[in-house]
Protein backbone atom coordinates (compact mmCIF):
# COMPACT_ATOMS: atom_id res chain seq x y z
CA UNK A 1 0.00 0.00 0.00
CA UNK A 2 1.52 3.38 -1.09
CA UNK A 3 -0.25 6.32 -0.22
CA UNK A 4 1.68 8.72 -2.99
CA UNK A 5 0.19 9.41 -6.49
CA UNK A 6 2.38 8.02 -9.58
CA UNK A 7 2.28 9.77 -12.92
CA UNK A 8 -0.49 7.40 -14.38
CA UNK A 9 -2.59 9.39 -11.11
CA UNK A 10 -1.76 12.83 -12.48
CA UNK A 11 -2.52 11.85 -16.25
CA UNK A 12 -6.07 10.73 -14.83
CA UNK A 13 -6.59 13.44 -13.64
CA UNK A 14 -5.15 16.08 -15.71
CA UNK A 15 -7.58 14.66 -18.25
CA UNK A 16 -10.08 14.98 -16.02
CA UNK A 17 -9.38 18.69 -15.42
CA UNK A 18 -8.31 19.17 -19.65
CA UNK A 19 -12.69 17.38 -19.84
CA UNK A 20 -14.18 19.95 -17.74
CA UNK A 21 -12.80 22.86 -18.38
CA UNK A 22 -12.85 22.32 -22.08
CA UNK A 23 -16.61 21.52 -22.00
CA UNK A 24 -17.48 24.45 -19.49
CA UNK A 25 -15.55 26.97 -22.46
CA UNK A 26 -17.61 25.25 -24.95
CA UNK A 27 -20.54 25.77 -22.88
CA UNK A 28 -19.76 29.24 -22.39
CA UNK A 29 -18.67 30.46 -25.84
CA UNK A 30 -22.60 28.77 -26.72
CA UNK A 31 -24.39 31.44 -24.30
CA UNK A 32 -22.26 34.45 -25.05
CA UNK A 33 -24.58 36.43 -26.35
CA UNK A 34 -26.66 36.06 -23.60
CA UNK A 35 -23.54 36.94 -21.44
CA UNK A 36 -24.87 39.86 -19.66
CA UNK A 37 -28.32 38.63 -19.15
CA UNK A 38 -28.78 37.96 -15.28
CA UNK A 39 -31.75 35.88 -15.22
CA UNK A 40 -29.53 33.63 -17.93
CA UNK A 41 -26.11 34.09 -15.69
CA UNK A 42 -27.83 33.08 -12.28
CA UNK A 43 -30.62 30.79 -13.32
CA UNK A 44 -29.45 29.11 -16.90
CA UNK A 45 -33.22 30.29 -17.55
CA UNK A 46 -35.23 27.58 -19.88
CA UNK A 47 -31.75 25.87 -21.10
CA UNK A 48 -31.40 23.00 -18.71
CA UNK A 49 -32.78 19.70 -20.03
CA UNK A 50 -34.16 17.21 -16.92
CA UNK A 51 -31.07 15.28 -17.22
CA UNK A 52 -29.07 18.34 -16.74
CA UNK A 53 -31.32 19.51 -13.24
CA UNK A 54 -31.20 15.83 -12.16
CA UNK A 55 -26.85 15.60 -12.29
CA UNK A 56 -26.89 19.06 -11.35
CA UNK A 57 -28.72 18.42 -8.04
CA UNK A 58 -26.65 15.10 -6.59
CA UNK A 59 -23.42 16.89 -8.24
CA UNK A 60 -23.67 20.32 -5.94
CA UNK A 61 -25.57 18.06 -3.06
CA UNK A 62 -22.86 14.81 -3.07
CA UNK A 63 -19.83 16.61 -2.10
CA UNK A 64 -16.90 16.39 0.56
CA UNK A 65 -19.46 16.19 3.60
CA UNK A 66 -20.62 13.36 1.67
CA UNK A 67 -17.29 11.03 0.73
CA UNK A 68 -15.29 12.33 3.56
CA UNK A 69 -18.40 12.80 6.54
CA UNK A 70 -20.74 10.24 5.04
CA UNK A 71 -18.04 7.76 4.99
CA UNK A 72 -16.77 8.82 7.91
CA UNK A 73 -20.13 8.50 9.86
CA UNK A 74 -20.44 5.04 7.78
CA UNK A 75 -17.25 3.97 8.81
CA UNK A 76 -17.98 5.27 12.76
CA UNK A 77 -22.29 4.41 12.89
CA UNK A 78 -22.56 1.86 9.70
CA UNK A 79 -25.71 2.05 7.28
CA UNK A 80 -28.38 4.25 9.50
CA UNK A 81 -26.67 7.30 8.40
CA UNK A 82 -27.91 6.73 5.02
CA UNK A 83 -31.09 7.79 6.20
CA UNK A 84 -29.82 11.08 5.08
CA UNK A 85 -29.81 10.01 1.36
CA UNK A 86 -32.97 7.92 1.46
CA UNK A 87 -35.48 9.82 3.18
CA UNK A 88 -34.20 12.22 0.58
CA UNK A 89 -35.23 10.49 -2.28
CA UNK A 90 -38.72 10.66 -0.45
CA UNK A 91 -38.35 14.43 0.07
CA UNK A 92 -37.60 15.17 -3.17
CA UNK A 93 -41.08 13.81 -4.55
CA UNK A 94 -42.54 16.32 -1.92
CA UNK A 95 -40.55 18.90 -3.65
CA UNK A 96 -41.43 18.01 -7.16
CA UNK A 97 -45.10 17.35 -6.71
CA UNK A 98 -46.20 20.56 -4.20
CA UNK A 99 -43.29 22.84 -4.15
CA UNK A 100 -42.24 23.28 -7.64
CA UNK A 101 -45.85 23.91 -8.77
CA UNK A 102 -46.06 27.17 -6.40
CA UNK A 103 -42.56 28.48 -7.74
CA UNK A 104 -42.73 28.44 -11.00
CA UNK A 105 -46.06 29.57 -10.86
CA UNK A 106 -45.22 32.81 -9.08
CA UNK A 107 -42.52 32.67 -11.59
CA UNK A 108 -39.99 32.77 -8.17
CA UNK A 109 -36.31 32.58 -9.21
CA UNK A 110 -34.80 33.54 -5.33
CA UNK A 111 -35.84 32.25 -1.99
CA UNK A 112 -35.73 35.96 -0.91
CA UNK A 113 -37.89 36.58 -3.34
CA UNK A 114 -40.68 34.05 -2.71
CA UNK A 115 -40.89 35.72 1.42
CA UNK A 116 -41.25 39.23 0.02
CA UNK A 117 -43.91 38.13 -2.56
CA UNK A 118 -45.63 35.88 0.31
CA UNK A 119 -44.76 37.84 3.43
CA UNK A 120 -43.07 41.48 3.08
CA UNK A 121 -39.57 43.11 2.81
CA UNK A 122 -38.45 42.58 6.84
CA UNK A 123 -38.88 39.08 6.49
CA UNK A 124 -37.11 39.09 2.69
CA UNK A 125 -33.94 40.67 3.76
CA UNK A 126 -33.45 39.11 7.15
CA UNK A 127 -33.37 35.81 5.78
CA UNK A 128 -31.56 37.13 2.99
CA UNK A 129 -28.91 37.62 5.87
CA UNK A 130 -29.07 34.33 7.59
CA UNK A 131 -28.81 32.72 4.10
CA UNK A 132 -25.29 34.77 3.07
CA UNK A 133 -24.14 33.90 6.59
CA UNK A 134 -24.96 30.12 6.55
CA UNK A 135 -23.57 29.47 3.40
CA UNK A 136 -20.22 30.75 3.74
CA UNK A 137 -19.79 29.95 7.66
CA UNK A 138 -21.16 26.62 7.85
CA UNK A 139 -21.48 25.13 4.00
CA UNK A 140 -18.72 26.70 1.75
CA UNK A 141 -15.83 26.56 4.45
CA UNK A 142 -17.13 23.12 5.15
CA UNK A 143 -16.90 21.81 1.62
CA UNK A 144 -13.70 23.27 1.23
CA UNK A 145 -12.35 22.31 4.38
CA UNK A 146 -13.23 18.48 4.10
CA UNK A 147 -12.05 18.61 0.44
CA UNK A 148 -8.49 19.38 0.72
CA UNK A 149 -8.45 17.53 3.98
CA UNK A 150 -9.26 14.22 1.93
CA UNK A 151 -6.81 14.54 -1.22
CA UNK A 152 -4.07 15.67 1.10
CA UNK A 153 -4.80 12.64 2.84
CA UNK A 154 -2.94 10.79 -0.10
CA UNK A 155 -0.83 13.41 -1.56
CA UNK A 156 0.45 14.80 1.89
CA UNK A 157 -0.42 16.78 4.56
CA UNK A 158 1.94 19.37 3.80
CA UNK A 159 -0.54 19.79 0.55
CA UNK A 160 -3.21 20.99 2.38
CA UNK A 161 -3.59 25.16 1.85
CA UNK A 162 -1.99 24.36 -1.74
CA UNK A 163 -5.34 21.81 -2.27
CA UNK A 164 -7.09 23.99 -0.86
CA UNK A 165 -6.51 27.08 -3.06
CA UNK A 166 -6.27 24.84 -6.01
CA UNK A 167 -9.84 23.52 -5.47
CA UNK A 168 -11.13 26.95 -5.13
CA UNK A 169 -9.08 28.57 -8.13
CA UNK A 170 -11.03 25.66 -10.15
CA UNK A 171 -14.65 26.23 -8.67
CA UNK A 172 -14.27 29.82 -9.51
CA UNK A 173 -13.52 28.88 -13.26
CA UNK A 174 -16.65 27.39 -13.63
CA UNK A 175 -18.63 30.01 -11.36
CA UNK A 176 -17.91 32.63 -13.18
CA UNK A 177 -19.19 31.41 -16.54
CA UNK A 178 -22.99 31.10 -14.89
CA UNK A 179 -25.83 28.70 -14.07
CA UNK A 180 -25.93 27.27 -17.53
CA UNK A 181 -21.89 26.07 -17.32
CA UNK A 182 -22.10 24.72 -13.88
CA UNK A 183 -25.45 22.73 -14.81
CA UNK A 184 -23.90 21.13 -18.13
CA UNK A 185 -20.40 20.47 -16.75
CA UNK A 186 -22.12 18.52 -13.79
CA UNK A 187 -23.15 16.41 -16.09
CA UNK A 188 -19.63 15.70 -16.42
CA UNK A 189 -19.05 15.67 -12.99
CA UNK A 190 -22.08 13.42 -11.73
CA UNK A 191 -20.50 11.10 -14.32
CA UNK A 192 -16.91 10.74 -12.81
CA UNK A 193 -18.44 11.03 -9.56
CA UNK A 194 -20.20 8.08 -9.92
CA UNK A 195 -17.98 6.05 -12.06
CA UNK A 196 -14.93 6.76 -9.95
CA UNK A 197 -17.35 5.96 -6.62
CA UNK A 198 -18.22 2.92 -7.75
CA UNK A 199 -14.67 2.03 -8.69
CA UNK A 200 -13.24 2.80 -5.14
CA UNK A 201 -15.72 0.78 -3.46
CA UNK A 202 -15.12 -2.13 -6.02
CA UNK A 203 -11.74 -2.11 -4.62
CA UNK A 204 -12.54 -1.57 -0.56
CA UNK A 205 -14.73 -4.62 -1.10
CA UNK A 206 -11.53 -6.44 -2.94
CA UNK A 207 -9.32 -5.85 -0.08
CA UNK A 208 -11.87 -6.88 2.37
CA UNK A 209 -11.79 -10.03 0.71
CA UNK A 210 -8.66 -10.88 0.35
CA UNK A 211 -7.59 -9.66 3.81
CA UNK A 212 -10.39 -10.45 5.95
CA UNK A 213 -12.25 -12.42 3.72
CA UNK A 214 -9.54 -14.96 2.67
CA UNK A 215 -10.72 -15.03 -0.40
CA UNK A 216 -11.60 -12.55 -3.68
CA UNK A 217 -14.61 -11.12 -5.60
CA UNK A 218 -16.67 -8.14 -4.82
CA UNK A 219 -19.50 -10.32 -3.48
CA UNK A 220 -17.46 -11.98 -1.03
CA UNK A 221 -16.20 -8.74 0.65
CA UNK A 222 -19.69 -7.53 0.77
CA UNK A 223 -20.83 -10.80 2.87
CA UNK A 224 -17.42 -10.13 4.83
CA UNK A 225 -18.56 -6.99 5.66
CA UNK A 226 -21.88 -8.02 7.23
CA UNK A 227 -20.24 -11.05 8.96
CA UNK A 228 -17.75 -8.50 10.57
CA UNK A 229 -19.59 -6.01 11.28
CA UNK A 230 -23.72 -6.94 11.93
CA UNK A 231 -23.89 -3.97 14.37
CA UNK A 232 -22.81 -1.76 11.24
CA UNK A 233 -25.77 -2.89 9.26
CA UNK A 234 -29.40 -1.55 11.12
CA UNK A 235 -31.41 1.62 10.08
CA UNK A 236 -32.43 1.78 13.46
CA UNK A 237 -30.93 1.50 16.56
CA UNK A 238 -32.02 0.98 19.87
CA UNK A 239 -32.37 3.88 22.70
CA UNK A 240 -29.09 3.54 25.09
CA UNK A 241 -29.70 2.55 28.47
CA UNK A 242 -27.88 2.87 31.76
CA UNK A 243 -25.47 -0.43 30.88
CA UNK A 244 -25.21 0.84 26.99
CA UNK A 245 -21.32 1.66 26.29
CA UNK A 246 -20.19 5.17 25.17
CA UNK A 247 -19.54 3.57 21.47
CA UNK A 248 -23.57 3.05 21.58
CA UNK A 249 -24.52 6.54 22.96
CA UNK A 250 -22.50 8.11 20.73
CA UNK A 251 -23.82 6.62 17.71
CA UNK A 252 -27.46 7.12 18.80
CA UNK A 253 -26.39 11.10 19.35
CA UNK A 254 -25.81 11.17 16.15
CA UNK A 255 -28.49 8.94 14.63
CA UNK A 256 -31.15 8.61 17.08
CA UNK A 257 -32.88 5.59 16.24
CA UNK A 258 -36.83 5.61 15.32
CA UNK A 259 -37.37 8.92 16.97
CA UNK A 260 -35.39 10.70 14.63
CA UNK A 261 -38.20 9.64 11.83
CA UNK A 262 -40.68 11.29 13.26
CA UNK A 263 -39.92 14.87 12.34
CA UNK A 264 -35.98 15.43 12.62
CA UNK A 265 -35.00 14.03 9.59
CA UNK A 266 -38.12 15.50 7.42
CA UNK A 267 -37.21 19.23 8.35
CA UNK A 268 -33.60 18.38 7.51
CA UNK A 269 -34.35 17.33 4.16
CA UNK A 270 -37.90 19.27 2.71
CA UNK A 271 -36.07 22.31 3.92
CA UNK A 272 -32.67 21.40 2.53
CA UNK A 273 -34.16 20.28 -0.85
CA UNK A 274 -37.50 22.72 -1.29
CA UNK A 275 -36.14 25.98 0.64
CA UNK A 276 -32.52 26.01 -0.36
CA UNK A 277 -31.48 28.83 -2.71
CA UNK A 278 -28.25 26.10 -3.83
CA UNK A 279 -30.72 23.53 -4.65
CA UNK A 280 -33.97 24.45 -6.13
CA UNK A 281 -31.66 27.28 -8.69
CA UNK A 282 -31.12 24.21 -10.79
CA UNK A 283 -35.39 23.74 -11.32
CA UNK A 284 -36.73 27.17 -10.73
CA UNK A 285 -35.24 28.58 -15.03
CA UNK A 286 -37.52 24.66 -16.41
CA UNK A 287 -40.79 24.40 -17.21
CA UNK A 288 -43.31 22.54 -14.61
CA UNK A 289 -42.83 19.13 -16.21
CA UNK A 290 -38.84 19.54 -17.00
CA UNK A 291 -38.44 20.18 -13.16
CA UNK A 292 -40.32 18.03 -11.88
CA UNK A 293 -38.57 14.98 -13.97
CA UNK A 294 -34.68 16.31 -13.45
CA UNK A 295 -35.77 16.36 -9.91
CA UNK A 296 -37.32 12.95 -9.72
CA UNK A 297 -33.84 11.44 -11.43
CA UNK A 298 -32.29 13.54 -8.66
CA UNK A 299 -34.51 11.18 -6.57
CA UNK A 300 -33.18 7.79 -8.07
CA UNK A 301 -30.07 8.47 -7.75
CA UNK A 302 -30.20 9.61 -4.56
CA UNK A 303 -30.62 5.97 -3.44
CA UNK A 304 -27.53 4.66 -5.20
CA UNK A 305 -25.18 7.52 -3.48
CA UNK A 306 -25.06 5.41 -0.46
CA UNK A 307 -23.17 2.69 -1.89
CA UNK A 308 -20.73 5.39 -3.27
CA UNK A 309 -20.20 7.32 -0.34
CA UNK A 310 -21.11 5.20 2.77
CA UNK A 311 -20.18 1.62 2.10
CA UNK A 312 -16.34 2.81 2.00
CA UNK A 313 -16.42 4.07 5.53
CA UNK A 314 -17.69 0.49 6.21
CA UNK A 315 -15.22 -1.16 4.60
CA UNK A 316 -12.56 1.15 6.12
CA UNK A 317 -14.29 -0.08 9.56
CA UNK A 318 -13.96 -3.57 9.06
CA UNK A 319 -10.61 -3.97 7.58
CA UNK A 320 -8.92 -1.43 10.39
CA UNK A 321 -10.67 -3.43 13.10
CA UNK A 322 -8.76 -6.77 11.94
CA UNK A 323 -5.64 -5.01 12.18
CA UNK A 324 -4.88 -4.37 8.26
CA UNK A 325 -2.60 -1.48 8.09
CA UNK A 326 -5.17 1.76 7.32
CA UNK A 327 -3.36 5.14 5.97
CA UNK A 328 -3.80 7.66 8.38
CA UNK A 329 -5.68 5.71 11.06
CA UNK A 330 -4.26 5.92 14.26
CA UNK A 331 -3.62 2.22 15.12
CA UNK A 332 -6.25 0.57 18.26
CA UNK A 333 -8.07 3.42 18.96
CA UNK A 334 -10.96 2.60 21.68
CA UNK A 335 -14.50 2.35 20.08
CA UNK A 336 -15.64 5.24 21.46
CA UNK A 337 -13.00 7.23 20.30
CA UNK A 338 -13.29 6.52 16.31
CA UNK A 339 -15.32 9.53 15.94
CA UNK A 340 -11.64 11.23 16.21
CA UNK A 341 -10.18 9.28 12.98
CA UNK A 342 -13.53 8.82 10.80
CA UNK A 343 -13.01 11.93 8.77
CA UNK A 344 -10.20 9.91 7.16
CA UNK A 345 -11.64 6.50 6.81
CA UNK A 346 -12.27 7.75 3.05
CA UNK A 347 -8.77 8.67 2.62
CA UNK A 348 -7.55 5.71 4.02
CA UNK A 349 -9.26 3.48 1.33
CA UNK A 350 -8.37 5.21 -2.00
CA UNK A 351 -4.82 4.81 -0.50
CA UNK A 352 -5.57 0.58 -1.76
CA UNK A 353 -6.15 1.59 -5.36
CA UNK A 354 -3.78 0.56 -8.24
CA UNK A 355 -1.65 3.71 -10.07
CA UNK A 356 -4.35 5.13 -12.37
CA UNK A 357 -7.44 4.37 -10.58
CA UNK A 358 -6.17 6.17 -7.64
CA UNK A 359 -6.68 9.34 -9.92
CA UNK A 360 -9.74 8.36 -10.74
CA UNK A 361 -11.07 8.00 -7.40
CA UNK A 362 -9.65 12.01 -6.91
CA UNK A 363 -10.75 12.97 -9.92
CA UNK A 364 -14.25 11.56 -8.44
CA UNK A 365 -13.56 13.48 -4.92
CA UNK A 366 -12.67 16.47 -7.07
CA UNK A 367 -16.28 16.61 -8.81
CA UNK A 368 -17.96 16.44 -5.93
CA UNK A 369 -15.90 19.23 -4.88
CA UNK A 370 -15.65 21.53 -7.35
CA UNK A 371 -19.50 21.10 -8.57
CA UNK A 372 -20.74 22.02 -4.87
CA UNK A 373 -18.25 24.69 -4.37
CA UNK A 374 -19.41 26.42 -7.86
CA UNK A 375 -22.94 25.55 -6.92
CA UNK A 376 -22.35 27.41 -3.44
CA UNK A 377 -20.90 30.11 -4.80
CA UNK A 378 -23.20 31.12 -7.35
CA UNK A 379 -26.19 30.85 -4.68
CA UNK A 380 -24.33 33.39 -2.48
CA UNK A 381 -23.63 35.26 -5.58
CA UNK A 382 -27.26 35.19 -6.89
CA UNK A 383 -28.56 36.10 -3.61
CA UNK A 384 -26.47 38.72 -2.64
CA UNK A 385 -26.81 40.57 -6.28
CA UNK A 386 -30.51 40.47 -6.84
CA UNK A 387 -32.13 40.47 -3.27
CA UNK A 388 -29.26 42.65 -1.61
CA UNK A 389 -27.71 45.02 -4.09
CA UNK A 390 -30.43 44.67 -6.81
CA UNK A 391 -32.76 45.90 -4.38
CA UNK A 392 -30.69 48.36 -1.82
CA UNK A 393 -27.46 49.68 -3.48
CA UNK A 394 -28.02 49.68 -7.62
CA UNK A 395 -31.72 49.81 -8.36
CA UNK A 396 -30.82 51.33 -11.44
CA UNK A 397 -28.02 48.41 -12.35
CA UNK A 398 -27.95 47.55 -15.95
CA UNK A 399 -27.76 43.68 -16.88
CA UNK A 400 -24.33 43.93 -17.31
CA UNK A 401 -23.62 45.43 -14.20
CA UNK A 402 -25.62 42.72 -12.51
CA UNK A 403 -23.78 40.30 -13.80
CA UNK A 404 -20.53 41.99 -12.84
CA UNK A 405 -21.27 42.38 -9.38
CA UNK A 406 -22.70 38.75 -9.15
CA UNK A 407 -19.05 37.74 -10.34
CA UNK A 408 -16.95 39.85 -7.85
CA UNK A 409 -19.56 38.40 -5.02
CA UNK A 410 -18.48 34.83 -6.36
CA UNK A 411 -14.83 35.77 -5.92
CA UNK A 412 -15.27 37.60 -2.21
CA UNK A 413 -17.48 34.36 -1.04
CA UNK A 414 -14.73 32.10 -2.21
CA UNK A 415 -11.89 34.06 -0.38
CA UNK A 416 -13.94 34.37 2.65
CA UNK A 417 -14.26 30.08 2.21
CA UNK A 418 -9.97 29.98 2.42
CA UNK A 419 -9.43 32.33 4.96
CA UNK A 420 -12.13 30.95 7.83
CA UNK A 421 -10.79 27.00 6.52
CA UNK A 422 -7.13 27.65 6.61
CA UNK A 423 -6.16 26.74 10.28
CA UNK A 424 -9.77 25.48 10.43
CA UNK A 425 -10.96 28.06 12.87
CA UNK A 426 -14.37 27.01 13.14
CA UNK A 427 -13.69 23.53 14.49
CA UNK A 428 -15.13 21.61 11.32
CA UNK A 429 -12.41 18.76 12.06
CA UNK A 430 -13.17 18.62 15.81
CA UNK A 431 -16.78 17.91 15.46
CA UNK A 432 -17.08 16.07 12.40
CA UNK A 433 -17.71 17.12 9.09
CA UNK A 434 -20.95 15.59 8.36
CA UNK A 435 -22.71 16.09 11.58
CA UNK A 436 -21.02 19.68 11.56
CA UNK A 437 -23.07 20.44 8.49
CA UNK A 438 -26.46 18.45 9.67
CA UNK A 439 -26.16 20.26 13.25
CA UNK A 440 -25.24 24.02 12.65
CA UNK A 441 -27.68 24.16 9.81
CA UNK A 442 -30.86 22.63 12.08
CA UNK A 443 -30.33 25.66 14.03
CA UNK A 444 -31.88 27.57 10.91
CA UNK A 445 -34.16 24.62 9.43
CA UNK A 446 -36.91 24.61 11.44
CA UNK A 447 -37.92 28.16 11.65
CA UNK A 448 -37.41 28.46 7.60
CA UNK A 449 -39.33 25.29 6.73
CA UNK A 450 -42.23 26.16 8.76
CA UNK A 451 -42.52 29.78 7.33
CA UNK A 452 -42.41 28.31 3.92
CA UNK A 453 -45.01 25.13 4.52
CA UNK A 454 -47.42 27.61 6.36
CA UNK A 455 -46.79 30.42 3.92
CA UNK A 456 -47.48 28.39 0.96
CA UNK A 457 -50.44 26.66 2.21
CA UNK A 458 -52.43 28.02 5.06
CA UNK A 459 -53.84 31.74 3.67
CA UNK A 460 -53.58 33.03 7.44
CA UNK A 461 -50.14 32.93 7.81
CA UNK A 462 -48.55 36.39 8.72
CA UNK A 463 -45.61 38.35 8.23
CA UNK A 464 -45.75 39.07 11.79
CA UNK A 465 -45.59 35.11 12.33
CA UNK A 466 -42.53 34.36 9.84
CA UNK A 467 -40.54 37.12 11.75
CA UNK A 468 -41.13 35.42 15.28
CA UNK A 469 -40.94 32.04 13.41
CA UNK A 470 -37.40 32.97 12.58
CA UNK A 471 -36.16 34.35 15.33
CA UNK A 472 -38.05 31.36 17.65
CA UNK A 473 -36.35 28.52 15.44
CA UNK A 474 -33.40 29.72 15.88
CA UNK A 475 -33.53 30.78 19.69
CA UNK A 476 -35.39 27.23 20.91
CA UNK A 477 -32.57 25.25 18.48
CA UNK A 478 -29.95 27.24 20.40
CA UNK A 479 -31.52 26.54 23.94
CA UNK A 480 -32.48 22.77 23.20
CA UNK A 481 -29.10 21.69 21.83
CA UNK A 482 -27.11 23.99 24.17
CA UNK A 483 -28.88 24.36 27.46
CA UNK A 484 -31.76 22.56 27.97
CA UNK A 485 -30.05 19.14 29.79
CA UNK A 486 -28.54 21.87 31.97
CA UNK A 487 -31.68 23.98 32.49
CA UNK A 488 -34.42 21.61 32.96
CA UNK A 489 -32.30 18.02 33.60
CA UNK A 490 -31.11 15.01 31.70
CA UNK A 491 -34.30 13.29 31.62
CA UNK A 492 -38.08 14.98 30.78
CA UNK A 493 -41.17 13.66 28.99
CA UNK A 494 -39.91 15.41 25.99
CA UNK A 495 -36.51 14.44 25.24
CA UNK A 496 -33.38 12.30 26.93
CA UNK A 497 -29.61 13.88 27.40
CA UNK A 498 -27.07 11.16 26.92
CA UNK A 499 -23.78 11.41 28.76
CA UNK A 500 -20.78 11.54 25.78
CA UNK A 501 -16.91 11.87 26.53
CA UNK A 502 -15.43 13.26 23.81
CA UNK A 503 -11.59 14.16 24.99
CA UNK A 504 -11.98 12.87 28.61
CA UNK A 505 -14.34 15.67 28.64
CA UNK A 506 -18.08 14.75 29.89
CA UNK A 507 -20.98 16.59 27.95
CA UNK A 508 -25.05 15.69 28.49
CA UNK A 509 -26.02 15.94 25.19
CA UNK A 510 -29.71 15.82 23.67
CA UNK A 511 -29.28 14.10 19.56
CA UNK A 512 -29.47 17.15 17.54
CA UNK A 513 -32.39 15.59 15.27
CA UNK A 514 -34.81 15.40 18.64
CA UNK A 515 -33.91 19.24 19.34
CA UNK A 516 -34.50 19.91 15.87
CA UNK A 517 -38.07 18.36 16.00
CA UNK A 518 -38.94 19.75 18.85
CA UNK A 519 -38.22 23.42 17.63
CA UNK A 520 -39.78 22.61 14.77
CA UNK A 521 -43.38 21.73 16.93
CA UNK A 522 -42.37 24.90 19.36
CA UNK A 523 -41.97 27.15 16.04
CA UNK A 524 -45.26 26.23 14.48
CA UNK A 525 -47.23 26.46 17.37
CA UNK A 526 -45.98 30.27 18.01
CA UNK A 527 -47.07 31.37 14.16
CA UNK A 528 -50.33 29.73 14.26
CA UNK A 529 -50.96 31.64 17.22
CA UNK A 530 -49.65 34.91 16.59
CA UNK A 531 -51.31 34.18 12.60
CA UNK A 532 -54.84 33.66 14.25
CA UNK A 533 -54.82 37.24 16.14
CA UNK A 534 -54.67 38.45 12.42
CA UNK A 535 -56.77 38.64 9.39
CA UNK A 536 -58.68 34.83 8.02
CA UNK A 537 -57.14 35.73 4.98
CA UNK A 538 -53.24 37.47 4.84
CA UNK A 539 -53.41 39.78 1.63
CA UNK A 540 -50.35 37.82 0.79
CA UNK A 541 -51.26 34.48 0.04
CA UNK A 542 -50.66 32.01 -1.95
CA UNK A 543 -53.56 30.84 -4.51
CA UNK A 544 -53.32 27.56 -5.06
CA UNK A 545 -55.69 26.22 -7.75
CA UNK A 546 -57.12 23.60 -8.95
CA UNK A 547 -55.17 20.69 -10.46
CA UNK A 548 -51.80 22.61 -10.10
CA UNK A 549 -50.46 19.04 -7.88
CA UNK A 550 -51.58 16.79 -10.99
CA UNK A 551 -48.84 14.63 -12.44
CA UNK A 552 -48.20 13.07 -15.28
CA UNK A 553 -48.42 9.24 -15.99
CA UNK A 554 -44.37 9.40 -16.31
CA UNK A 555 -43.95 11.22 -13.32
CA UNK A 556 -46.26 9.21 -11.33
CA UNK A 557 -44.11 6.12 -12.45
CA UNK A 558 -41.02 7.45 -11.27
CA UNK A 559 -42.59 8.49 -7.80
CA UNK A 560 -44.03 4.46 -7.53
CA UNK A 561 -40.42 3.49 -8.20
CA UNK A 562 -38.60 5.34 -5.40
CA UNK A 563 -41.03 4.32 -2.86
CA UNK A 564 -40.73 0.68 -4.36
CA UNK A 565 -37.05 1.13 -3.73
CA UNK A 566 -37.15 2.66 -0.19
CA UNK A 567 -39.49 0.43 1.20
CA UNK A 568 -37.63 -2.76 -0.26
CA UNK A 569 -34.06 -1.09 1.06
CA UNK A 570 -36.18 -0.63 5.08
CA UNK A 571 -37.39 -4.01 4.96
CA UNK A 572 -34.39 -5.81 4.72
CA UNK A 573 -32.11 -3.26 7.09
CA UNK A 574 -34.47 -2.46 9.33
Amino acid sequence: MNNQLVTKDYLVFILYFILVASYGYWIYRRRKSREHDSKAFFLAEGSLTWWAIGASLISSNISAEQFVGMSGDGFFAGVAVAVYEWVAAIALIVIAVWFMPIYLKNKIYTMPQFLKMRYNDTVSLIMTVFWLFLYILINLTSILYLGAVAISGLVGPEFLHPIMIGLSLFALIITLGGMKVIGFTDVIQVAVLIIGGFATIYFALQQVSQHVGNSTGVANGFTTLMKEAPDHFHMIFKKPTADSSQYDIQRYVILPGIAMYFLGQWIVNINYWGCNQYITQRALGANLNTARTGILFAGMLKILMPIIVMLPGIAAYVLYKNGVPMTGLKPNVAPENLYMIKDKAYSSVLAFLPAGLRGLSIAALTAAIVASLAGKANSISTIFTLDIYKKYLGKDASEKQLVMIGRIAIVVAMLLGIMLTWDDSLGIGGEGGFTFIQKYTGFISPGILAMFLMGMFWKRTTGAAAVAGILVGFISSVILNEYAAQWFGHETIFYTAFPVIKAGVTNWEIPFLICMGWSGVITVLVMVAISLAGPKVNPNAITIERGMFKVTPRILTMIVIILLLIMAIYVRFW
